[in-house]
């Protein structure tokens, strides 16, 4: 099993990145407030105006540690990283089973069905939890919506159909989601999800969340061969990693969902650790971003059994485990990829 390599998130505005003989060094204001071995560190992740040394980024390279460039909202901006490995072989396959109609949508539904199953299982857990009548009641819709999207999945013959099935649970599961929120409801107000930008506390949580899972998911994909920009869920776009958006989907509602409601009802995350900016746009403030990031880290720790491997796996693995599966079909290894189901 691949252990976790650690990512280090820095947030720091202005803060001047250096190699250190084996060693990161963090510089603020002639100030040295950081060091950090380079062996376990697996990747860094930058946001806002972050400078880092010319030598850091070559040994990054070398060492096949992505460095990810983010704005002070969380949104990707780039990736830097140095030449490609992984099997090419595997790589043709992924291709080949991208061109092919049948096994695309093959994958996608099982994709499709992991997610929405992973929904259901987040409403019915907040569905025992709140005492709140009418709560539960819109819980139990949104339920049922997902038991309905799980029932036609098998039967969509074409991706828009599939991706249309998909779109009526995640409508029924975001209608819902403020139903799952506890704490300080004024300020936690949830009508729709909004990404560009996100238009209310929520949204901006959730944005800055998926963007740390997206970088996770980014490097699974890599970890195994797999070129993360071939899909088979989400379309192809340039400078789109679309597989690790399919390899998202399972993991948004225990990994990123769930993290969002815990800060919330734990009161971890308040009204205030928010900014509005010009447009409309809600976005953390630094030092709720580095509370999220430190949570987002220990969630990752939290061991769940994995029912395919047939082990406990950390969450942070599991993105791994998963690309490590769909591998495994696309050579031809298993009949289907397995979606990651939660219990």
């Amino acid at each position: 099993m691949k252990e976790i390599l650690n990512t280090l998130y820095v947030t720091k505005d202005r803060a001047y990145l250096h190699l250190d003989h084996d060693t990161i060094r963090m510089e603020v204001k002639s100030e040295t407030p950081f060091r950090m071995p380079l062996l376990h560190l697996g990747s860094i992740v930058c946001f806002g105006d972050i400078l880092l040394s010319p030598a850091l980024l070559h040994r990054c390279a070398e060492d096949g540690r992505s460095v990810v460039l983010l704005d002070q909202s969380g949104r990707f901006k780039a990736r830097i990283e140095g030449p490609m490995h992984g099997n090419v072989l595997l790589r043709q396959a992924q291709h080949s089973a991208h061109a092919n109609a049948a096994r695309t949508l093959s994958i996608a539904r099982n994709v499709v069905a992991g997610k929405v199953q992973n929904c259901r299982q987040v409403l019915m857990r907040a569905g025992r939890e709140t005492t709140n009548a009418a709560d539960r009641e819109r819980l139990a819709v949104a339920m049922a919506a997902h038991a309905q999207a799980l029932m036609r999945i098998e039967q969509q013959e074409t991706m828009d159909a599939l991706r249309g099935c998909e779109g009526d649970a995640a409508r029924a599961y975001f209608g819902a989601f403020d139903a799952m929120v506890l704490e300080d409801r004024e300020a936690f107000v949830f009508h729709e999800r909004t990404r560009r930008p996100p238009l209310d506390r929520i949204n901006a949580l959730l944005s800055f969340v998926y963007t740390l899972l997206r970088g996770d998911c980014v490097a699974a994909a890599e970890g195994v061969g797999l070129d993360p920009q071939v899909g088979f869920l989400h379309a192809l776009r340039p400078g789109r990693p679309a597989l690790a958006l399919d390899l998202m989907e399972e993991l948004r509602p225990i990994l990123a969902d769930r993290l969002v409601l815990s800060l919330i009802n734990r009161r971890q995350i308040q009204r205030d650790d928010f900014t509005a900016r010009e447009g409309g746009a809600i976005s953390l403030r630094e030092k709720a971003r580095k509370e999220v990031i430190v949570a987002y880290q220990q969630r990752k720790q939290d061991e769940i059994l994995h029912k395919v491997v047939v082990k406990k796996v950390p969450l942070g693995l599991i993105a791994h485990v998963q690309a490590r599966l769909l591998a495994r079909h696309l050579r031809g290894d298993i009949p289907d990829y397995l979606p990651y189901l939660y219990r």
